[in-house]
């Protein structure tokens, strides 16, 4: 019998593709499904390291989407709408549906302790809440209009996977970014519960919210990543560390799951160019969970070389044919300092 793995291409093993080689010369993202071109509008959502796709859509000319513009240091522009962190894929669902009126959540106006309000769905895009709910609402009537431009002109949706956990009310479903208490809640918050998303639940959300989001674009594509970040904090009985590897896992899992399903979705490997074993020193900070500036600039690399400069794309040389990787410079290190640099709603767990 013929070896099924005879003529499989270098990246199909791991002495080719893995051993021997230098961090920067790993290649994972091996077979993009499609190509993003400058003419491209992009939209990015998700956790924390979603703001680094964005930007290094920005850095390259490419057409990053933003249909809710204003001030940056009250939020805007991080993500195309003032949205916050979408942590996990019901969020982005619920997002899509409170948007075109699909889903009316029960939840009111949450308070802060010294009485400002904020919205439930995104605690902290407003710095220092908003005077009162009235206020609240018509800014959250502007952004849900400005979701509904963002999905009726992108081509392109990069959305991020962040975590599993949430916090769930019990009233009707919805899911919010932070634990009532965090930043700002309600007078009472006995109706929502701690709820860890299964890999099942979190294949039906993306799969749902795909499928709305091509009834008003068909030729949509979708680029899925999975955040090497670890949790910031568990409600499970357990060591944070095996939360965060289960998180990851279903994450991981899910997000496979639906690329294999679905035609113009693709699975783009920043979580294993970060934590994979080839990966080496200096991908992280001294806290481990801060990706440092050089781990953000290999994934953005990588991204670049897949999506982005697909027309430049060649076959990968053989370790001996590249130069040893230099260190880099002090400038380098500097402009790879401030791509580290993200706006995290999770932070404020543990300030």
């Amino acid at each position: 019998m013929a070896n099924p793995y005879s003529g499989l291409p270098d990246h199909a093993f791991w002495s080719r593709a893995v051993a021997g080689r230098s961090p920067d010369q790993v290649r994972p993202a091996a077979r993009p499904g499609f190509a993003v071109a400058p003419t491209d509008r992009v939209a990015t959502a998700g956790s924390c390291f979603a703001q680094h796709i964005s930007r290094a859509l920005t850095a390259r000319g490419y057409g990053y989407l933003v249909t809710e513009p204003g001030p940056e240091d009250q939020g805007y522009g991080v993500f195309p709408a003032r949205f916050g962190n979408i942590y996990c894929a019901r969020q982005l669902l619920q997002m899509f549906q409170r948007a075109y009126g699909l889903f009316e959540p029960q939840e009111g106006a949450w308070r802060t302790a010294d009485g400002r309000t904020v919205d439930p769905f995104r605690p902290r895009v407003q710095p220092g809440g908003f005077v009162d709910e009235a206020a609240m609402r018509a800014d959250r009537e502007t952004h849900l209009a400005a979701v509904r431009r963002m999905f009726e002109t992108l081509d392109v949706l990069v959305f991020t996977l962040g975590l599993t956990e949430a916090w769930v009310s019990e009233r009707d479903g919805a899911v919010f970014p932070l634990a009532p208490g965090v930043a700002g809640g309600p007078d009472a918050a006995a109706h929502i519960r701690p709820h860890n998303f299964t890999v099942d639940e979190t294949v039906a959300d993306l799969t749902a919210v795909i499928a709305m989001a091509r009834a008003i674009r068909p030729d949509l594509r979708v680029l899925l990543t999975v955040s090497p970040v670890p949790l910031k904090a568990t409600f499970e009985d357990r060591h944070v560390l095996v939360s965060t590897g289960y998180s990851k896992a279903v994450l991981r899992a899910a997000a496979g799951m639906v690329c294999d399903a679905l035609d113009r979705v693709d699975y783009f490997p920043s979580y294993e160019i970060v934590t994979g074993i080839q990966a080496g020193a200096g991908m992280w900070a001294d806290d481990l969970r801060t990706v440092t500036g050089d781990g953000v600039s290999r994934v953005m690399t990588e991204l670049a070389r897949a999506y982005l400069d697909q027309a430049g794309a060649q076959a990968d040389p053989a370790p001996a044919a590249r130069a040893p990787h230099a260190p880099p410079s002090a400038e380098q290190r500097a402009e790879q300092a401030a791509l580290a640099q993200v706006i995290c709603d999770e932070e404020a767990i543990e300030p």
